[in-house]
């Protein structure tokens, strides 16, 4: 067999793996059929045409995903009081942090962080940080007003994983990641009780009742996302799913009587709770599912994310959860769950807000 024949042979075994996916569409900035995408040089782009991307295609979408959550909040921008940003797939300072705050329009005096490192565990990431945050200037009895933002272009790294199926030294070696992967945003604005517009005639979505985070022991190996000349090469191990499932029930279960407490619900169950799940593949779908003993319908929302948009990495488990709260019929108490590199693992217990009748007796 030639070179060339065993390139084919393992660039066919990657159509496979994309159609075994379950993934029906993943969306993209770039149009992918154009000659000009990177998917169709030959050479390979660099890193520095793949960040020049990003500073232009990421930071407008970051900053739509922004403004929506802005204009749903429903407070006026000099109102923000921090800034807590993340992304996987845009190194350089300043921050992207500071390029979307830029573009909002949002005053140098705004405190900002930004998360490196936290893969597909951002999004959760982002809402720990920005409770610790608020909780910190609850301590301090002063207002907390916070736009957290997660933004990822993995699309643009297409040409590099095709590159990598393509050297792979066994058709069975070749790693989802080429058929998993697609570009997204989200933002949040959480707020500590004192930062709460009295007078928007809004009122919060969601409260965040309980959270927690881990090092999955033992798995550093097999999740990563390595920068090379070329783009990141991505590193998912087949022992992902089974490590992601295993670390939810002692999160969970080290988690629940906390939430138990606060939410006022003490025989609560994970059957009692629509879940937020980041689906970050098939299996780890399923192997929750399994593990925690959940119905199709509490994972719902991670499939039709899923199936429709793949995965963003970080902001992923997000645009679950604002699937879920915009959804008919679901259960008051939601748990949120996401998986990054390390392994990691981010929990969140939240509850839904609902309006008050003001005209109640």
């Amino acid at each position: 067999m030639t070179d060339t024949s065993a390139s084919l042979v393992r660039l066919k075994k990657l159509l496979q793996v994309n159609r075994a996916s379950g993934i029906d569409q993943r969306p993209c900035i770039q149009d992918m059929g154009s000659s000009s995408a990177f998917l169709h040089r030959p050479e390979m782009p660099s890193i520095t045409d793949l960040n020049a991307i990003w500073h232009k295609a990421g930071v407008d979408l970051a900053a739509q995903a922004c403004r929506k959550a802005l204009k749903e909040w429903g407070g006026a921008l000099s109102e923000i009081t921090h800034v807590v940003a993340c992304t996987t797939t845009c190194y350089g300072n300043p921050g992207v942090d500071l390029l979307v705050a830029e573009r909002l329009g949002l005053g140098p005096e705004v405190e900002r962080v930004l998360l490196a490192g936290v893969g597909c565990a951002g999004g959760l990431a982002i809402m720990r940080v920005a409770a610790q945050l608020a909780c910190g200037a609850t301590a301090r009895q002063k207002p907390a007003r916070i736009l957290a933002f997660a933004c990822e272009l993995c699309t643009t790294n297409a040409r590099q994983e095709l590159a990598d199926a393509e050297a792979s030294t066994s058709p069975e070696d070749i790693s989802i990641a080429a058929a998993l992967f697609s570009d997204g945003a989200a933002a949040l604005v959480l707020s500590n009780e004192a930062g709460l517009l009295q007078d928007s005639g809004r009122g919060p979505l969601f409260q965040l009742i309980d959270w927690d985070n881990s090092t999955i022991p033992n798995t550093m190996e097999h999740m990563g996302w390595d920068l090379c000349p070329t783009g990141y090469r991505i590193v998912l191990t087949r022992d992902v799913a089974t490590k992601s499932a295993g670390a939810v029930a002692p999160m969970f279960s080290k988690l629940l009587p906390s939430f138990r407490d606060k939410a006022g619900l003490p025989h609560a169950t994970a059957a009692d709770l629509d879940w937020a799940l980041h689906p970050g593949g098939k299996a780890i779908i399923n192997g929750v599912q399994e593990s925690m003993g959940l119905s199709e319908a509490q994972l719902s929302a991670t499939r039709h994310i899923y199936r429709t948009r793949g995965n963003s990495s970080s902001p992923t488990v997000l645009i679950v959860l604002d699937t879920l709260r915009k959804a008919e019929g679901g259960k008051d108490d939601i748990v949120a769950v996401s998986f990054g590199p390390g392994m990691a693992i981010e929990m969140a217990f939240l509850r839904r807000c609902h309006p008050v009748d003001d005209d109640s007796d």
